[in-house]
């Protein structure tokens, strides 16, 4: 199956199954979470005129009189009195502007005679630097919509309100598992033919990081009846996540536990890296099946379970940001599946890593993200191609 049309897939199912359950926080614990109802705007912001920049509070039809006398010094935080008619108000930035001024003149743009008369050395038009009444918002509108993750800017949207508890959706419960004979845990001594499992640290990371309760089945070995008492545990769970095990190999015990007691929706991607991604559910629990390899697990990861995450938290936009880069290389042979290539940015130009092994990590380090590559096409040095930064994807954004 397509990327898109797998993508497309489970976000119906997202959208159709969203996570229950809301919870009140203070501001400072909400980042992270997903805002679960829609706040207005109690006040107008800003809720005064105010100035722009250091200099004079003026009426633009004063100024053909010729120099003005300053009336008033007006700062940040005080409230001004009436402008006088035929003078001007000496205002800081922030100042609410007196009633009466219609324009501020910069003060370098002024100059002040030996009476400490102010005249204006530059034409002004009505409203020039100044910041109107609502002009950022109107009390009353929409300041943040149901489904709003929230980020440090938008807790200082909400803040600047004077909102201190918002309404957020519940953290989703995940249960998390590897499986195969051939891992151990880290800091488990290594039996001969074993591998740390890192699966679960990468996993665990960014499910946390999404505002996910982690629950850890473990690093499980390829025994169905282990398999399916860690699985007992997940019943209360929202997701199953897993890796490896989820092909049709004689070791793959829980793609054969999922086609025998639950349910496939989804299995084998048009993906590079990626293939055997699954979804389906057991015991009535939606469950998605990474595969084995560490650079498949992260790309499937990334690219598909976190919009799904994203879509049952009720957060609205949930693709990856995609932005055009030229490409630094050649890709002269056509795949017959979608790539993700791990790419560095060096002067403009995306710079191919040497190992594109699924079964690395490292070079995800060293990346700065993936060069999407349509499946059945070919690029030369200085096509453009879409890009996803992993700054984004490891983030909450």
């Amino acid at each position: 199956m397509a990327v898109d049309d797998a993508l497309a897939q489970l976000l119906a199912l997202a959208r159709a199954t969203p996570f229950t359950g809301v919870e009140q926080l203070p501001l400072a614990q909400a980042d992270g979470r997903v805002l679960a109802e829609a706040l207005q705007a109690a006040i107008d912001l800003p809720p005064w005129a105010n100035s722009a920049m250091d200099g004079y509070a003026m009426r633009l039809d004063d100024l053909a009189a010729g120099p003005l006398p300053v009336t008033q010094t007006v700062f940040a935080g005080q409230a001004p009195a009436p402008l006088r008619p035929g003078s001007c108000a000496r205002v800081f930035t922030g100042a609410p502007l007196p009633a009466g001024a219609d324009c501020v003149q910069l003060q370098e743009n002024c100059e002040v005679d030996e009476q400490g008369r102010v005249r204006s050395l530059t034409p002004l038009r009505r409203g020039d630097n100044i910041r109107p009444q609502g002009n950022e918002i109107r009390a009353g509108a929409t300041l943040l919509a149901a489904g709003t993750l929230l980020d440090p800017v938008a807790l200082g949207v909400l803040a600047s309100q004077g909102i201190t508890q918002v309404a957020v959706r519940r953290r989703p419960r995940v249960a998390l598992l590897s499986s195969g004979d051939e891992l151990a845990a880290a800091g488990a001594p290594l039996a001969p033919g074993q591998i740390h499992d890192s699966n679960r640290a990468v996993l665990t990371a960014l499910l946390t990081r999404l505002g996910c309760e982690v629950l850890d089945l473990g690093c499980l070995p390829d025994d169905p009846p282990r398999i399916r008492a860690a699985l007992a545990q997940a019943v209360d769970a929202d997701l199953i996540v897993s890796s490896a095990g989820v092909s049709v190999g004689d070791a793959d015990c829980i793609g054969a536990l999922l086609r025998e007691s639950g349910e496939v929706r989804l299995w084998k991607l048009a993906i590079k890296p990626g293939k055997p991604f699954t979804f389906g559910q057991i015991d009535h629990v939606p469950f998605l099946g990474l595969p084995g390899n560490p650079g498949s697990a992260l790309v499937t990861f990334l690219l598909l379970a976190r919009p799904y995450l994203l879509a049952r938290m009720g957060v609205a936009l949930v693709a990856p940001m995609r932005l055009p880069v030229v490409a630094g290389f050649a890709w002269p042979k056509a795949g017959k599946r979608q790539e993700y290539l791990r790419v560095r940015l060096e002067g403009g130009r995306a710079r191919l890593l040497e190992n594109q092994s699924s079964a690395t990590l490292l070079s995800a380090v060293i990346a700065d993200g993936l060069l999407e590559v349509p499946a059945g096409e070919t690029f030369e040095p200085g096509d453009v191609l879409d890009f996803i930064a992993f700054a984004g994807l490891f983030g909450t954004r």
